[in-house]
């Protein structure tokens, strides 16, 4: 109880810097730049209540819903091959962390030729961002199971489902829960940033078409909105990969 209580507090005390240092950047650049903190929430309330809002964000969820489960299964799916076969493993690994580092803007072009514009595009470029994480966390997870736990199943004599159900999965669920946290954010940004190069629909088109009309209370409005999805969503995703951790 005395932990939590300190954890809402530590919570309040940062709300209430980000509220004063938002408010200390619109007095000093103005309304051209952004809107005032409770002026961006009301807006952003507002919003809710327009139709087309609702139909700019449906598509931006299912969007990132599919990616997201693309990345998942595909991801966990390809680790837990490479993290089976050990010198598959070994080659992959350093090429999936390169590729990891490389800016997926430039991958684009390519995206929009083989995709097109539409739902499938931004789809694409979400699972290029939220699928390699995925993998490597799995493939890591595979490869640091303690051999002794494979042995004791033999020893034990447990079938194949036996062992997977009360070895292999307990052992490698944990890291990849850590895994989807960030496939989770990574799949969300691609989404929007294939929004904004490519779309006339979703969360990132009325950022950027926030940016290029100087509608300075919907681009704040709307990036408020993401930033509390983004935050709510991965707190609660950082308390189960906590608690996975925990009961390992």
């Amino acid at each position: 109880m005395i932990r939590r209580r300190e954890g809402l507090l530590d919570g309040a005390l940062i709300v209430l810097v980000i509220l004063i240092v938002w408010q200390g950047l619109y007095a000093y650049a103005g309304a051209v730049a952004l809107t005032p903190p409770w002026q961006t929430v009301r807006y952003a309330i507002g919003l809710f209540g327009t139709p087309s809002f609702w139909g700019h964000l449906r598509g931006t969820l299912a969007a990132f819903g599919w990616s997201l489960l693309i990345s998942a299964v595909l991801g966990i799916a390809l680790g837990l091959w490479l993290g089976a076969f050990r010198f598959a493993g070994d080659v992959a690994e350093p090429m999936l962390t390169s590729l990891y580092t490389i800016p997926k803007v430039t991958l684009y072009p390519v995206i929009l030729l083989l995709f097109g514009l539409g739902p499938s595009a931004k789809i694409a470029f979400g699972v290029i961002h939220g699928m390699i994480p995925v993998v490597l966390f799995t493939l890591g997870a595979v490869k640091t199971i303690r051999p002794v736990l494979l042995r004791t199943a033999r020893a034990m004599r447990l079938s194949p489902m036996q062992t997977a159900r009360h070895v292999l999965v307990p052992a490698v669920l944990p890291e990849i829960a850590s895994g989807l946290r960030v496939g989770f954010s990574l799949c969300l940004l691609g989404v929007l940033i294939g929004e904004m190069f490519a779309s006339q629909r979703g969360i990132g088109f009325l950022i950027i078409n926030g940016i290029n009309s100087h509608n300075v209370r919907l681009t704040t409005a709307v990036t408020l909105i993401v930033i509390l999805f983004a935050v709510g969503a991965n707190s609660a995703l950082l308390m189960l990969d906590r608690r996975l951790h925990h009961s390992r």
